[in-house]
């Protein structure tokens, strides 16, 4: 998955960066509204950290413009007001969780999931197709009786196939989803992922289908 972190303490965005980046997420990190405004312009997230107090304004300025435009992607705000009225006032502006500072970054961890899970219409990390069960929380994918555990990007390239089951994506996209800005990848690195799955996926009733000069296609019962 890939997340947008707008916070200005480098030491917390630092941390929040690293600990994401274990659990396999792209993660970019914008200090100012200026620079989350640039970054939501131009890429696609799955989830967006948002801090309230920024150096060129109030968060909640910004998440009421990604309302009012129609970006539908999911927000927690990261705030270091305790008072109901504040937290109240996000959630109205359409946030989809908050969580107070100080925090536990397993909390975080745990906020994250359940956001993710809520957008895509599920109440559960386990996700089943057929003979093929996928857990999200615990990095694995068992078909059949084989358990078989995952690679992060592994991981986080499933993630994106079993959210869209049917649905054609372009290998840009899986780009987009598993790589850094800063990081130059080609269009190689994607095959040799989708190789890697497609190899986990042998004897499932799951296959991941290349469509001619498009893109592939989690091919599901």
């Amino acid at each position: 998955m890939r997340f947008l972190l707008v916070e200005d303490n480098p030491q917390l965005a630092a941390a929040i960066l690293d600990r994401l980046g274990q659990d396999g997420h792209v993660v970019d990190h914008a200090c100012d509204l200026a620079t989350a405004a640039d970054y939501t312009a131009t890429t696609g997230y799955d989830l967006i950290l948002l801090d309230i107090m920024l150096p060129d304004g109030d968060g909640r300025d910004f998440l009421n413009a990604q309302r009012a435009r129609g970006a539908e992607t999911p927000v927690i705000v990261l705030t270091a007001r305790s008072e109901v009225s504040d937290r109240v006032g996000a959630l109205d502006m359409g946030a989809d969780d908050y969580i107070s500072k100080p925090f536990d970054f397993a909390e975080l961890e745990a906020r994250v999931r359940a956001v993710l899970r809520r957008r895509a219409g599920t109440a559960s990390n386990r996700i089943r197709f057929g003979n093929v069960a996928f857990d999200t929380l615990a990095g694995t994918l068992t078909v059949a009786d084989r358990a078989i555990t995952l690679r992060n990007r592994e991981l986080r390239l499933l993630e994106v196939f079993f959210a869209a089951p049917g649905q054609i994506i372009a290998k840009p996209q899986l780009i987009d989803r598993l790589f850094s800005y800063d990081e130059d990848v080609s269009e190689n690195a994607i095959e040799v992922y989708v190789g890697r799955i497609r190899k986990h996926l042998e004897g499932s009733d799951v296959a991941i289908v290349t469509v001619r000069g498009l893109g592939y296609r989690l091919s599901v019962p």
